[in-house]
């Protein structure tokens, strides 16, 4: 396709690579060159004054002082071992009492949280490190609360490892099979969309399992088609594709039974605990207490505006109710999976009155506060200590495109923890006194450093200086943040990307990027803002080309309140196309952009808003590039769907919006990129699109990534496929 280029599209295309030459390479932006630095899985430790990370070349796992800062142990080491010896690691688990770790090695990811990994044992005082087990990778391996027992999965079924009988391991269920019954950890879709990978806990004292069971037997199957491919190479796919097919329920579709269930460690007797449940309800939390007699377990109804907390006991099977949570049109899944629960209190975040806020219960479910947090939203709960009556958690507190740590004390005043405007994000030390925060602007990497609960920064950890050398060669553009008001009175915050040699008299080409879904944000004030994060850097690396970049978060998006998040409910794609229309339009009135050549792009939701956006029947969009979109949500899973359209038999109408039945509307030229093998948004929805094309005689152009998932990497992926957008936009807009 390349050697039929027009001539002028041509040059264009080789005087966008002589100034990509001279400042940020593309290869550069995928290939790590310009990381930052970080801090690699911080464990705050028992006693109150220090945390655990990984260490840069990750052989070890080091001790700090909050107070200082400094190194004050080696907790493990993998040149410094006793028993079993291993090369490298990719992780951790401390255990509770703090004596002993999980060391987690040779991972393989399934989907976006799961994975299989070979776990060893180790002592930290001995340094005596053992396999967990001899029988296969395992999954998801918990602690009890004294650090003597292990459970994991393998093969959807529940093993017991006991520390105390030389490691003993004995299988507690057996009626795990693929693509059937799943024991201690979630289906695809609850991994997916209610955001956890572990569906298990031991009770407070060790005495009993408990876990959510869930029976996928009745759920359809998807089909993905595997071939040889490279990096890595299926070789069993060499002359007929292979085919991976696995459980995924579909809008209004069957999803799997999920029931809960106990296991008495002594006894072994397996019980079925009487918890209260719609036929078509979910369980998306399972969690312990300190009592031995108390578990709590979440229930959701599938329309998921009605969360319902009990308290279970896991030998006498009986539940109470505590807490009804039922608000308008949906509950956030970030709020339900921010719940804290305490030695005597459970932390509820809710936005039943418009806002995020944070209401504090007991265990018996009375409603003891309601906390007068910090203005604007509650975006992250650090936790509630219950020796002073502080609770601590991020708001957007200055504005939705900030986010600042605060407490609120017990007599209600709320303190400002971290005044620099940015990005802040905290983990606290056990006891709350001290706590990691990690900042950012848009123009600055990530600086980690340790601070008083108070807000005193007692140390810098990570100031990423040699990043910030490398960026300051770059003549890196800045970024301008600005609001709109669009011809419905809508009121949008945007921020522009210009040229570093921008000049106000000249007409430049505008190459727009959104993500537009529910409770997302583009346009903030960190680092990890930009199509691609990284500082918008490959934002930055178009403006090389000629171009202005700009992202506007329209109707839909978070930190802006309720009103404005669930606007889009039951019509999902018909406000957000509205809004970048309206932003493409307002952009054409100023006078240094040319109206005439204005591009769109996006990734998932936002390569479905793309094609919504291009079809919205205003034409304003020259080109467009749609990357993994839905593109009718009949096609995307029952759980994130129905959270905010319902069910399409209860809402035809509102399915029906979308850009199938649009694709007749579609106007501008059009690229749409796929991987074959993404588990998440299926190639059904660029498959159906294309064909609708097709059929409407509308010209396309599409990428397909072979063996690639919703995130389309590995090899050289990343690189071709961002080439792919670049070059798709200097031909288009001239």
């Amino acid at each position: 396709m390349k050697k039929i280029i027009l001539i002028g599209a041509a040059l264009l295309i080789g005087a966008a690579s002589m100034m990509a030459s001279e400042g940020i390479q593309l290869k550069q932006v995928v290939d790590g060159t310009y990381s930052a630095e970080m801090l690699r899985t911080v464990t705050p430790l028992a006693d109150g004054e220090s945390y655990a990370q990984i260490s840069s070349n990750r052989k070890q796992i080091v001790a700090y002082s909050y107070k200082t800062g400094k190194q004050t142990d080696v907790l493990f080491d993998v040149n410094d071992t006793k028993g079993q010896t291993i090369a490298a690691f990719d992780d951790y688990i401390l255990s509770p009492d703090g004596k002993k770790m999980l060391i987690q090695t040779h991972t393989n990811r399934i989907y976006r949280r799961s994975f299989t990994a070979e776990y060893y044992i180790y002592n930290i005082a001995t340094k005596l490190l053992e396999r967990l087990s001899d029988g296969g990778p395992q999954q998801t391996p918990v602690w009890s609360n004294d650090g003597l027992q292990v459970a994991f999965v393998r093969n959807n079924n529940i093993f017991l490892v006991k520390l105390l009988y030389d490691n003993a391991e004995s299988q507690v269920t057996k009626d795990g099979k693929w693509n059937e019954i799943i024991n201690g950890i979630p289906d695809w879709v609850y991994e997916e969309e209610f955001g956890f990978n572990s569906a298990m806990t031991f009770n407070a004292d060790g005495t009993m399992i408990c876990w959510i069971r869930f029976d996928e037997s009745q759920v359809k199957e998807y089909p993905l088609q595997m071939f040889k491919g490279t990096y890595p190479e299926m070789k069993d796919n060499a002359t007929y594709p292979g085919a991976y097919s696995y459980k995924y329920p579909k809008a209004g579709e069957v999803n799997s039974k999920v029931s809960v269930l106990s296991y008495d460690i002594k006894s072994h007797q397996t019980r079925a605990l009487q918890i209260p449940l719609d036929h078509d309800g979910y369980i998306p939390r399972i969690k312990a207490t300190r009592d031995a007699e108390k578990m709590i377990v979440y229930t959701m109804n599938r329309h998921q505006d009605v969360l319902n907390i009990y308290s279970v006991n896991p030998r006498s099977t009986v539940s109470q109710l505590l807490i009804k949570e039922n608000v308008d049109k949906y509950v956030k899944e970030e709020a339900m999976s921010k719940i804290q629960i305490t030695d005597n209190n459970l932390l509820l975040p809710s936005d039943r009155d418009g806002h995020m806020r944070l209401y504090l219960y007991n265990l018996n479910g009375q409603l003891l506060k309601k906390f007068n947090t910090a203005e604007g939203e509650v975006t992250d709960v650090y936790g509630y200590d219950e020796a002073t009556g502080n609770v601590y958690y991020q708001s957007a507190g200055k504005n939705p495109l900030n986010r600042e740590v605060y407490v609120t004390l017990k007599n209600g005043k709320t303190q400002l923890l971290t005044p620099k405007s940015g990005w802040n994000s905290a983990i606290f030390s056990k006891g709350y006194r001290y706590f990691v925060n990690q900042w950012s602007d848009c123009n600055t990497p990530y600086e980690f450093t340790t601070c008083s609960n108070m807000g005193k920064v007692l140390a810098t950890l990570v100031d990423n200086q040699k990043l910030k050398q490398r960026l300051s060669g770059l003549q890196l553009p800045k970024k301008e943040f600005f609001v709109f008001t669009t011809s419905e009175g809508v009121k949008l915050n945007g921020v522009m990307i210009k040229p570093a040699d921008f000049n106000a008299s000249k007409q430049y080409p505008v190459v727009m990027w959104q993500y537009s879904g529910p409770g997302s944000q583009q346009v903030t004030n960190a680092w990890s803002m930009g199509s691609m994060g990284s500082g918008a850097l490959y934002d930055a690396y178009l403006t090389q080309s000629g171009f202005i970049v700009v992202c506007v978060d329209g109707r839909g998006t978070g930190g802006r309140g309720a009103d404005f998040e669930k606007c889009t409910y039951m019509k999902l794609g018909e406000l957000e196309a509205k809004d970048q229309v309206e932003t493409a339009i307002y952009l054409g009135n100023l006078p240094y952009v040319d109206k005439n050549n204005i591009g769109i792009w996006g990734w998932s939701y936002g390569g479905f808003n793309t094609l919504m956006s291009m079809s919205e029947g205003r034409p304003v969009f020259k080109a467009g590039v749609a990357v993994a979109p839905p593109t009718d949500w009949r096609f995307y899973d029952s759980v994130y769907t129905e959270r905010y359209m319902r069910t399409p038999q209860e809402n035809a109408i509102g399915y029906d919006i979308n850009p199938i039945n649009r694709a007749a509307q579609m106007s501008g030229v059009l690229l749409i990129c796929h991987g074959l093998a993404d588990d998440n948004v299926h190639p059904q929805n660029t498959f159906e699109y294309t064909e609708a094309l097709v059929q409407a005689d509308k010209d396309f152009k599409m990428n397909v990534y072979t063996n690639r998932n919703h995130s389309i990497y590995g090899g050289n992926t990343r690189n071709h496929l961002l080439r792919q957008i670049a070059e798709h936009f200097v031909k288009n807009l001239k």
